[in-house]
């Protein structure tokens, strides 16, 4: 059964190039509200952590690089269906391969600095929202 709620992040590269304002205005107009929000910055162990599922592929090392380069957005969504939504309203992980209009299309370099992580799954999206949020800072 699909959960009302995904976890999403602006990665350091959106954060840098100052895309954080346009893509969440993008997520507000597709219909998500936003129920926690914050800025923060992963450390080392944070991001090795939190991508650990992909500890054995070969750019690992250079993901937990880039995403602990900068500061990153992380929030909560809700919306019917969410995650099946916002994984349409990111688009394809590659830009190239990306919907027209969709976040990574408009705002992502490459496949590895692709703008915004979304969750890929109800279980993950819980996953993921617990490890950047406590309970009182979920609305």
């Amino acid at each position: 059964m699909a959960t009302n709620r995904t976890f999403t992040m602006l990665k350091p590269d959106s954060v840098e190039k100052g895309y954080t304002g346009a893509i969440l205005e993008k997520i507000n107009t597709a219909g998500f509200k936003i129920v926690a929000l914050k800025q923060t910055q992963m450390t080392k162990r944070d991001a090795e952590q939190f991508y650990s599922v992909h500890k054995e592929r070969p750019f690992y090392d250079e993901l937990v690089q880039y995403m602990t380069r900068g500061p990153i957005i992380a929030a909560i969504l809700e919306k019917d269906n969410a995650v099946e939504d916002f994984r349409t309203l990111i688009g394809a992980t590659n830009p190239d391969d990306a919907a027209e209009g969709t976040i990574r299309k408009l705002y992502a370099a490459s496949i590895g600095e692709n703008a915004v992580h979304g969750s890929d799954s109800d279980e993950n999206a819980a996953i993921e929202g617990a490890f950047h949020f406590s309970g009182r800072e979920i609305f």
